[in-house]
């Protein structure tokens, strides 16, 4: 495992967070091929200032439903509100923004090995009108105290991490006795299969397509933004180190220390389309995608959710595209 990018915060001085880098050089680019953790940092600080936008993220009523009903798969809603959370690998503070706006967290914590992430989180809860203390910090060694938290949660963000049982060790540490970890939106090894090749498929159609004559002017991008979006998906080869076996999962929180451990899977048919749908809307000019696509693409996603939940009784979880697991910490 490479050693930590300079970017990781120390335990020793936890509040001096690094500046983003959002135009990285193409001597750090080349460096990253062969420093996961420096490949981590350059890839989400080149992602903070786009990625709601590109994930179709929100704080709106349908992230917040969405951000509270996976919290809820998997741990239930007892518990409510938590008083203090940590959120790692924050990303732009979508899981535990919306989760304090849907009631379950109180006061948040969020870090993330990214200072531009880090700052958008930052930044979106100033918007939505409360604060959050955010620190740039790696995974594998938390900036905070034993027994500071009621509760952590991730979304996607342990498939980023080298070592996912030493990063499971952390969050339970950092939890009080009894606390509680929910970590949601994990690729599984057949989910990730299926996901990658479909978005794939539809990358390659879409921009032949668009830049036939007809199409080129209104529905293509430009040149630069499509060779950008493939740069990024190059490094996203660099950054994406796991896929998960549902109960693999499970032993590894297991050895870290947990007890009532839990998965749950979601996602079959919804993620058929789901790929196709952000692919797509990576690859168009989005001045030509309204309110009606927005509209067609989150309802058709959540009526293939009502036939996954039908599925889910008779087909084995891990072709299920995503993976949730929760944990406490020994009382």
């Amino acid at each position: 495992m490479s050693q930590p990018h300079p970017h990781a915060s120390p335990r020793a001085n936890p509040r001096a967070n690094p500046r983003a880098n959002p135009r990285a050089s193409a001597a750090q680019v080349e460096a990253a091929w062969q420093d996961t953790k420096l490949a981590q940092v350059l890839y989400h600080d080149w992602e903070a200032q786009t990625y709601d936008q590109k994930w179709s993220i929100s704080f709106d009523e349908r992230c917040i439903d969405y951000a509270r009903d996976r919290f809820a798969a998997v741990a239930g809603e007892r518990g409510w509100p938590y008083r203090k959370a940590l959120e790692v690998g924050a990303g732009t503070g979508f899981f535990s923004l919306n989760l304090k706006q849907a009631g379950v967290l109180d006061e948040v914590h969020v870090t993330d090995l990214s200072p531009g992430m880090v700052e958008a989180a930052q930044r979106n809860a100033e918007l939505l009108g409360f604060t959050v203390e955010g620190r740039v910090a790696d995974a594998e060694r938390l900036p905070y105290d034993d027994d500071t938290f009621d509760v952590v949660v991730g979304h996607a963000v342990i498939h980023h991490i080298p070592d996912v049982e030493l990063a499971f060790r952390e969050m339970l540490r950092v939890l009080r006795p009894g606390g509680r970890f929910v970590i949601a939106g994990e690729p599984t090894r057949i989910g990730s299969w299926y996901a990658r090749n479909l978005g794939r498929l539809t990358w390659q159609a879409t921009t032949r397509v668009t830049r036939l004559k007809p199409l080129r002017d209104k529905w293509s991008r430009s040149r630069e933004e499509l060779d950008e979006s493939s740069r990024a998906a190059a490094l996203e080869w660099v950054v994406d180190l796991h896929t998960f076996d549902p109960d693999e999962l499970a032993r590894t929180v297991l050895r870290a220390g947990a007890v009532d451990v839990r998965t749950v899977t979601e996602e079959l048919a919804a993620a058929f389309l789901g790929w196709p749908v952000r692919t797509f809307e990576a690859a168009v000019n989005p001045e030509r995608l309204g309110w009606g696509w927005a509209r067609f693409a989150f309802g058709s996603w959540q009526r293939l959710g009502t036939v996954d939940r039908a599925l889910s009784k008779v087909v084995p979880d891990r072709f299920f595209y995503n993976v949730a697991v929760t944990g406490t910490k020994p009382g």
